[in-house]
């Protein structure tokens, strides 16, 4: 991604799901690149002209210099199968979703040789973004040719982002436990509600703060944090085992 060339060649950005993440992205790359999106929920005109956005088909998002691909886990493969024959030689396939390992797999058994591949992870949401994005996380994982290094370069100078360059496995290893944790306690925590609000320590108004990041997530974020992610079910049963010996000693102590 080459902000240098724009006055000349605008850089094209194509999107694919144009909902909350996907107008997240669209919201910081609009001062940068042209932007095109693809997203089958109707009436979405309005809110494209808000974001500067130019609603397409998917084979035209596909056509695009770069292709954001911002669709749930469970949609993945269907949509990889659905540009691979759309995008040109060259173009740089980037993912945001929360897990890399089989996201990673997909790109790379699915889109044709001459693509470039990227795996990202932006470690915020559109909630912990609302008051902008300088300083926060995005790991990404180089998958397919060289353009990373490119993309560092961007997300660091213009975007202000801290970039992490890791592997897919290392991410969900780490994310297996930071995001699993994170919203399992989140949903566990939100079915005990209504959580008290007045009469709180500091510690436990940002756990409550904690929660409200996660707790508007789409159903899916949550599915592919715990499910997708091949540690997160060892991180999960460990957690919960520690949280029942924990049980079991109080138990005992009670009883004194």
């Amino acid at each position: 991604m080459n902000t240098q060339t724009r006055a000349t060649k605008p850089e094209t950005v194509g999107i694919i799901g144009f909902g909350a993440f996907g107008r997240l992205i669209a919201e910081h790359l609009r001062p940068y690149f042209k932007l095109f999106a693809y997203d089958p929920s109707p009436d979405l005109d309005p809110i494209a002209s808000k974001y500067g956005v130019k609603l397409t088909s998917i084979e035209g998002a596909a056509r695009c210099d770069v292709v954001v691909i911002a669709s749930p886990v469970s949609s993945f493969e269907n949509v990889l199968t659905s540009i691979a024959n759309a995008c040109r030689p060259g173009t740089l396939v980037v993912d945001v979703g929360s897990v890399k390992v089989l996201t990673a797999q997909m790109m790379n058994r699915v889109l044709p040789d001459n693509v470039e591949i990227i795996a990202t992870h932006p470690l915020f949401g559109p909630q912990s973004a609302r008051d902008g994005i300088r300083g926060l996380k995005i790991a990404i994982c180089p998958i397919r040719g060289q353009r990373h290094l490119r993309l560092a370069s961007f997300l660091r100078k213009a975007l202000c982002l801290r970039v992490i360059v890791t592997s897919p496995d290392e991410h969900d290893r780490d994310a297996a436990m930071v995001q699993g944790l994170t919203h399992l306690i989140a949903k566990v925590l939100s079915s005990m509600g209504p959580l008290p609000s007045r009469i709180t320590t500091r510690s436990f108004d940002l756990l409550t703060e904690s929660i409200a990041m996660v707790q508007n997530d789409a159903p899916e974020v949550f599915d592919a944090i715990e499910n997708a992610n091949p540690y997160a079910e060892d991180v999960r049963k460990r957690f919960f085992r520690l949280a029942e010996d924990l049980s079991r000693e109080l138990d005992q102590s009670s009883a004194y």
